[in-house]
């Protein structure tokens, strides 16, 4: 049995009556960081970047009835399973728990989106760079930032701004492009 599955049995979280509470109990929605150790991920051994619980909430695919008021890591090895663990050790979700497929563990699939705000994947950035020999996809992005359209706290699955990933993409595309 997964650890995932053992947590959520084990699991003593009950709905509250209150449907405003749910949204503001203490300790879920700002968790503190203050936990005990578990910095690094318990599949890989590599230590996991700290994302905020609202990120977690948004892309869990399956009850939020078994996040718990902890801190959660970001696993970001691609040949790891993992890409969120509790830091005390007794939670781990995996892709198939998510809403979306997450980048850091496919950097090279054209479908998986380097940016979930607005959809940019390294398909479509190819297929720009195929036609105009130039990426806008950074400052599509920028415009996008400036006119208050990100949400990458919430939608990306790092939980924070996509730029590095996509500025390294671009980068990568942009040198295969003049090798061919």
């Amino acid at each position: 049995m997964t650890a995932v599955r053992r947590s959520r049995m084990a699991s003593t979280d009950r709905p509250t009556a209150d449907a405003t509470a749910c949204c503001t109990a203490p300790g879920i929605a700002n968790v503190s960081t203050n936990q005990p150790a578990g910095s690094t991920c318990p599949r890989c051994g590599v230590r996991g970047k700290i994302v905020d619980t609202q990120t977690l909430k948004a892309m869990l695919a399956i009850s939020l009835a078994v996040i718990r008021p902890v801190e959660y890591r970001f696993c970001r090895t691609v040949q790891c399973p993992v890409v969120y663990f509790s830091s005390d050790g007794r939670q781990t979700f995996t892709e198939r728990e998510l809403r979306e497929r997450v980048y850091q563990k496919h950097p090279d699939d054209d479908e998986v989106f380097v940016c979930y705000c607005f959809r940019h994947t390294p398909g479509t950035m190819r297929a720009e760079l195929r036609v105009s020999r130039i990426s806008t996809t950074v400052e599509r992005i920028n415009a996008g930032i400036a006119a208050g359209q990100c949400a990458c706290e919430i939608r990306n699955p790092q939980g924070n701004c996509c730029l590095g990933n996509v500025t390294t993409t671009v980068k990568r595309l942009e040198a295969a492009t003049k090798l061919t």
